[in-house]
C-alpha cells in the first residue's frame, strides 16, 4: 500500500470572488491584510503544484492520498469549492482521497459547516472521528481538532471531548490494521516539544495518550515545515507534511505499508516538480 500524505496546500482566488459579507470579522480583515501582502506571492502556484501532485500520484502509483487540511486562506465558500476542484487529481488514486479541516478553513464563525458541506463527499458517514477502513490491512482514523478562533492572535485547536473519548475504542475496533491517525494540529513540534498555546493543540497529550500503544502513524500539518519525530511512551511516529504547495517549503512523505511496518520517504518541489529524496 503506497499513501502519499500532503497538507496547508492554501489554495487562493481572487479577493474580487470572495463574498463582501464576513469582513466584518477582525480577524478575517488582518488575515486579508496578510494574504495580500505575504501569503499570495509564496502560493500563487498552489492550483498548478496540485496539478503536478497528481502526476507524481500516477508515477508513484499511489494508491491512497491523505490531506490534513488547510486548504484556504479565509475559509471563504470561494476558496474552498476552487480547493475542492483543484485537488480532484489527487482524489482518482485507487482508494481516492481521505481529508480533514484546517484552522484556516474553519477560519471564524460564518465558516462553520462549510468544510464540511464543499468537501462532504470525500467524508465518510457519521460522526467524528470518522474511519475509513482501505484494506484487511490499512485504516485511516480521521480526528477533527479544529475550531474557530475569532481573536487575531489565537489559532490554536482542540479535539473535542467526545472524540478522545470515542478514539481508544474506535482504534481497538481496527484489529491488527496498520492504523494511520490524522489530524490537523500538530501534536508535538520536530523538536519534540508541545507548540505554543496560542498556535498548538491544545489537548494534545489526550490524543498521544489514547495512540500510545497503536501500530501505526499520527500524520498532521499546520506547521510548515516537514518532519516527523519520536514521542516518548508513544508507539506510533508522528509526521508532518508541512505546506506541500508553499514556496520555497514544499514537502510531502509517501508512505510503503507493508506487513513488516512503515517506509516513510520525505519529498520536496524541485526544478518543477515533486521528487522523492534518498534514504528513508
Amino acid at each position: 500500500m503506497r499513501v502519499l500524505h500532503v497538507s496547508d496546500v492554501h489554495v487562493d482566488v481572487p479577493f474580487a470572488d470572495m463574498p463582501v459579507t464576513g469582513w466584518a470579522s477582525p480577524k478575517r480583515l488582518l488575515g486579508g491584510a496578510n494574504l495580500a501582502l505575504r501569503r499570495k506571492r509564496r502560493f500563487r502556484d498552489a492550483v498548478e503544484k496540485l496539478r503536478l501532485l497528481g502526476d507524481l500520484c500516477d508515477e508513484q502509483r499511489v494508491d491512497l492520498v491523505i490531506c490534513t487540511g488547510d486548504y484556504t486562506a479565509l475559509g471563504t465558500e470561494p476558496e474552498l469549492r476552487a480547493a475542492r476542484a483543484a485537488i480532484e487529481p489527487l482524489t482518482r488514486c485507487r482508494f481516492g482521497l481521505v481529508t480533514v479541516p484546517g484552522n484556516h478553513d474553519v477560519y471564524v464563525p460564518d465558516a462553520v459547516g462549510r468544510f464540511e458541506r464543499i468537501f462532504g463527499d470525500l467524508l465518510e458517514p457519521g460522526p467524528w472521528p470518522k474511519v475509513r477502513i482501505v484494506d484487511d490491512s490499512v485504516a485511516v482514523v480521521a480526528v477533527d481538532s479544529t475550531r474557530p478562533n475569532p481573536q487575531p492572535w489565537r489559532s490554536s485547536g482542540r479535539i473535542p471531548d467526545a472524540q478522545l473519548e470515542a478514539l481508544p475504542s474506535v482504534l481497538a475496533s481496527l484489529g491488527d490494521r496498520f492504523v494511520f491517525v490524522i489530524t490537523h494540529y500538530a501534536p508535538r513540534l520536530a523538536s519534540g516539544r508541545p507548540d505554543r498555546f496560542t498556535h498548538g493543540l491544545v489537548n494534545a497529550d489526550h490524543l498521544l495518550a489514547a495512540c500510545a500503544g497503536l501500530r501505526g502513524a499520527i500524520l498532521h500539518g499546520h506547521v510548515h515545515r516537514t518532519y516527523r519525530v519520536r514521542v516518548e511512551g508513544v508507539m506510533p511516529e508522528l509526521f508532518c507534511a508541512g505546506s506541500t504547495t508553499e514556496k520555497g517549503r514544499e514537502g510531502l512523505w509517501l508512505f510503503e505499508v507493508d506487513g513488516e511496518g512503515l517506509r516513510a520517504t520525505q519529498g520536496s518541489f524541485e526544478g518543477g516538480r515533486y521528487r522523492l529524496r534518498s534514504g528513508s
